[in-house]
């Protein structure tokens, strides 16, 4: 059994996907039923592999015993076993939430949901640049449907602006795929670290032209700016607990750029070292300045929810662009803040919507409403994690970041991420205030609470105060993270087999 754990967290959703999509009609216990307990089981999966490779261990699965580079391996390591727990516990949170009545607003909701997670999990699992490309393809195609799910205008044309995006930057990414492999005569990610260090130098120029097409495909996942303007109108009009789930999204560009620029064009790969680096250091600070911008002027709820995400993607790269293991340890721990409470805030905003009737998320007065103190002091916890106020999570990853930072750096990062708490913050007081205490007089109305709703709500949100807790394993998690993802040795040797440094495990 143990040998065979890395292929678990693609081969579960697929199957339960199979399942579930074999009969269109409606939505019943049954399906909501095997839906929530496979997640809940993903869940279980994904603890047992972290604790698997906790202690640095690379676990390689050579699928039909095939050797690497000539066959498909799936690698296991620190890194991609907190990719795969991060989206199991976010998916989780999002399908209890989905079962509320969400899920029955259009057909195979649930199947096209566990697609979805096979490809995340599948992106963050492979060892080559193709498969990563098909596991791409799998969770966009996946992500086309349900993006549209339950139908509407605003949901059509924004899926569209989405589906025309992604389907350019597909092209793109195949003819990078192309470029290097003919090039670099592979793609296998490992075999293409030790391949690149000792390429010739005139072949250099059309391996850097393919890198950076590659920084561009993943930078348009990932929504750096200026590839970043579909996102606030795709995220705010997807059903909740959709748009819940593509806050991982954003997060499988960072991995792929964290990855390859590492791996593969890192401090080892000769002339072609760390060419990504000033890319997203300036990106990064453009796209947290810009988003700081936006937030301010959104005039509705799920669209500052989408800038409060764009704020964090330019943190993020901007963790990416620094110098140093320490700021990467630091970007990995606010990566799970963000993603987990963001996606909390998208489910939690559809509960307010529930409750103001025609007025939904905008931030405008609105009739008195029930359960207006549960629903506020949820999004008292989620702006103020998010926001970067202590003493939540939010405040303690912003400052693990800040602190890492050189004194040029410092002089960049520090304003920019303390003024785009600061608007966070001013944002989020003018929307609480306007939902919450601007009522016209009367009774209070508006539906009952769904429990599902609320659980999955609570699930998410509740990450603020629990990272904090545990900041101190959680935080030797990431450091040493970042401190296997600099020992590109280890990696290679796991995959290729060759004699180094480091220990590795062979799982076939």
């Amino acid at each position: 059994m143990m040998q065979h754990l890395p292929i678990f967290p693609v081969l579960l959703p697929l199957v339960v996907a199979i399942i579930l999509l074999r009969k269109r009609e409606g939505v019943d216990p049954v399906r909501r039923t095997i839906s929530i307990t496979a997640t809940a089981l993903l869940v279980a999966v994904a603890f047992w592999l972290v604790s698997q490779v906790a202690g640095g261990e690379t676990l390689v699965y050579r699928l039909g015993n095939w050797q690497a580079p000539y066959g498909i391996v799936l690698v296991a390591d620190r890194l991609s076993a907190m990719m795969v727990l991060l989206t199991s516990l976010l998916a989780l949170g999002s399908v209890i939430h989905a079962s509320g009545g969400e899920d029955n607003q259009g057909s195979n909701f649930h199947g096209l949901f566990h697609l979805q997670l096979m490809g995340i999990n599948g992106a963050f699992l492979t060892g080559d640049l193709f498969n990563l490309f098909v596991f791409f393809e799998v969770l966009l195609l996946a992500s086309y449907a349900l993006l549209m799910h339950g139908g509407g205008k605003a949901r059509v044309q924004s899926g569209l602006h989405y589906v025309v995006l992604n389907l350019a930057g597909s092209s793109l990414f195949l003819i990078a795929l192309g470029v290097l492999y003919g090039s670099i005569g592979t793609l296998n990610m490992a075999d293409m670290a030790e391949r690149v260090s000792q390429l010739p130098a005139d072949r250099q120029g059309l391996v850097r032209a393919g890198a950076l097409l590659l920084l561009v495909v993943f930078g348009l996942k990932a929504a750096i700016l200026p590839l970043y303007f579909w996102l606030p109108r795709a995220y705010s009009s997807a059903p909740a607990p959709i748009a819940a789930l593509f806050s991982i999204m954003t997060k499988v560009g960072i991995y792929a750029i964290l990855r390859v620029f590492t791996l593969i064009f890192g401090e080892q790969a000769g002339g072609l070292s760390l060419l990504a680096q000033p890319w997203l250091w300036w990106g990064g600070l453009a796209t947290l300045g810009l988003a700081t911008l936006a937030v301010l002027s959104a005039r509705d709820l799920r669209m500052q929810i989408s800038y409060f995400m764009l704020i964090s993607i330019g943190t993020l790269l901007c963790g990416l662009g620094m110098e140093g293991t320490a700021s990467r340890g630091a970007m990995l721990f606010y990566m799970l803040h963000t993603t987990l409470i963001n996606g909390g805030l998208f489910l939690l905003a559809d509960m307010i919507a529930d409750q103001r009737g025609k007025v939904g998320t905008r931030i405008v007065r609105s009739r008195k409403f029930r359960y207006a103190t549960l629903l506020s002091a949820l999004y008292m916890l989620g702006a103020v994690s998010s926001a970067g106020l202590p003493p939540l999570s939010g405040a303690l990853a912003k400052a693990w970041l800040m602190s890492t930072a050189t004194l040029s750096e410092g002089l960049w990062l520090w304003p920019l991420l303390l003024l785009s708490g600061l608007a966070g913050v001013v944002a989020a007081s003018r929307a609480g205030s306007t939902i919450f205490w601007r009522n016209s007089n009367g009774d209070p109305v508006g539906e009952p609470l769904s429990r599902s709703k609320l659980t999955g709500t609570v699930m998410l949100l509740a990450w603020a105060p629990i990272l904090v807790m545990l900041a101190g394993p959680i935080g030797g998690y990431t450091t040493a993270t970042a401190e296997q993802l600099a020992d590109t040795v280890q990696y290679r040797s796991a995959v290729l087999g060759h004699v180094a440094s480091g220990e590795s495990v062979d799982a076939d």
